[in-house]
């Protein structure tokens, strides 16, 4: 009887999680559409704004955004409030820990890191991308924690809303494919 049952949860499990990652061949397109031109707007506008040794604007949290919003559209972490609210809200835990323990590397990363994701519970804007948003604003270079607050408003949230409009735009394209998400 456990046996029988093992098996049958196994089964499951694998058909579920099998299930989770058909994507249709054209969905290959559409990611990486969308994909390359959100991390490219980014980048256009750093290359525009900035010179080459200030390369501020493509923090690393926002390849996994990408991941997210364009790879995996139906994912509650993906939808519009947890991209935007997850990276602001970890971005200003990140600042504000760097602030008050700028010379422990080791404490401040685990704080903001650990911080972020609490609050990205209780806010109900889970965005893994977040934590690395707010890890990124005690190891970054100098030139990130230079940055301050400011950081929470370009790179973060003038790279979010990049990301974001192109979603919104490129998800809706095709029939099958809706973002944010609607049932």
């Amino acid at each position: 009887m456990v046996k029988k049952r093992i098996r049958r949860t196994y089964r499951m499990a694998k058909y579920v999680i099998y299930k989770q990652t058909i994507v249709e061949p054209i969905d290959h397109l559409w990611t990486f559409i969308g994909a390359f031109t959100g991390i490219a707007a980014i980048g256009l506008m750093q290359n525009a704004t900035l010179t080459k040794e200030d390369n501020i604007f493509l923090i690393g949290s926002f390849g996994a955004s990408a991941v997210l919003v364009f790879g995996s559209t139906n994912s509650p972490l993906a939808q519009p409030r947890n991209l935007i609210g997850g990276h602001l809200i970890s971005a200003l835990i990140g600042v504000t820990i760097q602030y008050f323990i700028p010379d422990q590397v080791w404490l401040a990363s685990a704080l903001a890191v650990s911080l972020s994701i609490v609050a990205m519970q209780i806010t109900k804007t889970l965005h893994p991308p977040g934590g690395a948003t707010a890890l990124i604003a005690n190891i970054g270079s100098e030139k990130i924690k230079h940055l301050g607050y400011y950081y929470i408003l370009s790179p973060v949230l003038s790279g979010v809303i990049i990301l974001l409009i192109i979603a919104l735009i490129v998800n809706n394209i095709p029939r099958h494919r809706n973002y944010p998400y609607r049932k």
